[in-house]
């Protein structure tokens, strides 16, 4: 399974960890994924679409 949001496509981005003394470390920032059934479907989507579907639902 990718790292990925079903809806909007976001997914791991990498980054560096910077100690103080400026020596950068590799590291990748995973999304928050979770699983949630929409239209009868298991999706894997990501908690800001979450947020964005029960705002869009409630009106």
């Amino acid at each position: 399974m990718p790292q990925a949001c079903a809806i909007c496509g976001r997914g791991t981005v990498t980054s560096f960890s910077v100690s103080h003394s400026k020596i950068k470390t590799k590291t990748t920032q995973k999304i928050n994924l979770q699983s949630k059934k929409i239209g009868g479907q298991k999706e894997r989507i990501c908690t800001n679409c979450i947020k964005t579907l029960a705002k869009n639902s409630a009106k």
